[in-house]
């Protein structure tokens, strides 16, 4: 299954390579360039077996990752995409231009589940080398939390019920279990009389019809319970149990499911005025406090409060910067821990009567400087897929989590590239201005300087 490496054929005579024919300028060849490779091949090749088929070139599937968050697109698309664009070729390692899919989309799936979290770690951390100098440099961080989103919708108990129905449905067909009754006329019905279940003449109606739908599903959970086979009914006790859990929670209960096919996924409420309550995960995110380079990122499996994430935030920061952060910036919502391990908490607060005006204006500037950490949310959010969570379970969410902070990286190295590039054609006109004004004296009379200026 281990991947080979092609051996070096001998160069078309009509056609160039595919390093050839790339602009060298492209910001994203010269991150191919920049990126170690060789550090894929040699972490990821213990994930495979000695024999059986042949397996796609782990560089392939890696630069298909992270062109995926890049670019924000999804498993099906980024595969159709490379094979439009060269530079995406280039970039998965291609020697000449491809006319064939590289592969099935869900490969990307299958790669994703064999380098699990710790893979994924690693790719975080290469693409932090390659901020290597800047971060150097950092002693501070910034420290924030979001929400991820998972792909569910809103939920309501109507909803649950009626799927723990349909899952019921499908369980006695695939088994063949000749159920007492199926009540599909009368699900129909009730679920047609949740339609307006606000208008005071239809409230109580909705009311009586969603008790009916909980009390349903009651009904085939048993019954199913009573006719499957004992083996059967242990290969799916835990589903069973997620469903009596759905039916039996109340109202105000804590730890509900809003989910079936997610049901870690909880409620947050972060204040928001347009959107009130989200259902998904908390993400903490810690970014360098001058340049802006993500070192920290984790997902929280619970809804645990702001200022408890932060030990976990500043271990995996200390892992990627080599030395701890001396100071962490947080908004209030983190108010508690002054200090954790040796790193102070910095929170904004009334000063002190002994503080100096100095000093008060440095911290002033420290947290003017924190709100920048909310633009560079967005930009993961909106840019390279945070928005929304499509992979399966807590594993996802991380997964997720860290490849939109290893794209938003490899976006900042490439900024940084293209800024460089038009700083030195600028030097280069303002070298040959100052030239022609040593040869023209009057230079407004000639049309080349003016054109140049």
């Amino acid at each position: 299954m281990k991947s080979k490496l092609k051996p070096s054929q001998q160069r078309s005579l009509l056609f160039p390579t595919l390093a050839e024919q790339c602009d060298p300028r492209q910001p994203l060849k010269k991150l191919a360039d920049a990126i170690a490779w060789d550090k894929f091949e040699d972490a990821f090749s213990d994930y495979y077996s000695e024999v059986g088929r042949p397996a796609k070139p782990i560089r392939l599937m890696v630069g298909l990752l992270l062109l995926k968050q890049l670019e924000n697109l999804s498993d099906e698309v980024v595969v159709e995409r490379w094979i439009q664009n060269p530079y995406y070729q280039y970039f998965c390692g291609m020697t000449e231009f491809e006319w064939d899919l590289p592969c099935n989309p869900s490969d990307l799936v299958h790669f994703r589940n064999r380098i699990g979290e710790e893979g994924v770690h690693m790719i975080f951390a290469i693409t932090t080398d390659l901020h290597r100098d800047r971060i150097d440099k950092e002693s501070e961080i910034i420290v924030d939390t979001t929400v991820q989103e998972k792909n569910i919708t809103f939920p309501t108990d109507t909803k649950l019920h009626s799927r723990i129905i349909g899952r019921c449905w499908r369980l006695a067909d695939k088994y063949g279990i000749k159920l007492r009754r199926r009540y599909r006329k009368e699900l129909r019905q009730c679920l047609l009389s949740q339609r307006w279940r606000r208008h005071p003449g239809k409230a109580k109606l909705a009311r009586k019809a969603q008790k009916r739908i909980k009390t349903i599903a009651g009904i085939l959970l048993r019954e199913l319970d009573r006719k499957l086979p004992s083996q059967i009914l242990k290969a799916h006790l835990e589903d069973f149990k997620l469903y009596l859990r759905v039916l039996n929670q109340q109202k105000n209960d804590k730890n509900k499911v809003y989910s079936l096919h997610e049901p870690q996924a909880y409620c947050i409420a972060k204040g928001k005025e347009n959107k009130k309550y989200e259902y998904g995960s908390k993400a903490s995110v810690a970014v360098t406090a001058d340049t802006g380079i993500i070192v920290s990122v984790v997902a929280h499996p619970k809804n645990i409060y702001d200022g408890h994430t932060l030990p976990e935030v500043l271990e995996l920061a200390e892992a990627v910067m080599g030395e701890r952060p001396k100071k962490a910036i947080v908004d209030r919502g983190y108010r508690g821990e002054k200090h954790i391990d040796g790193t102070d908490i910095l929170s904004p607060e009334n000063g002190k009567a002994d503080q100096s005006k100095s000093e008060k204006a440095k911290m002033r500037k420290r947290f003017r400087k924190r709100s920048g950490i909310e633009a560079i949310i967005s930009h993961l959010k909106h840019d390279f897929r945070l928005l929304r969570c499509f992979l399966k379970g807590s594993l996802g969410d991380t997964m997720n989590l860290l490849l939109a902070a290893c794209a938003w990286n490899l976006k900042k190295w490439m900024g940084a590239v293209s800024f460089r590039q038009i700083y030195v054609i600028w030097n280069q006109v303002e070298a040959l201005i100052s030239s022609l004004r040593r040869v023209f004296p009057d230079p407004t009379s000639h049309n080349l300087f003016i054109a140049l200026r």
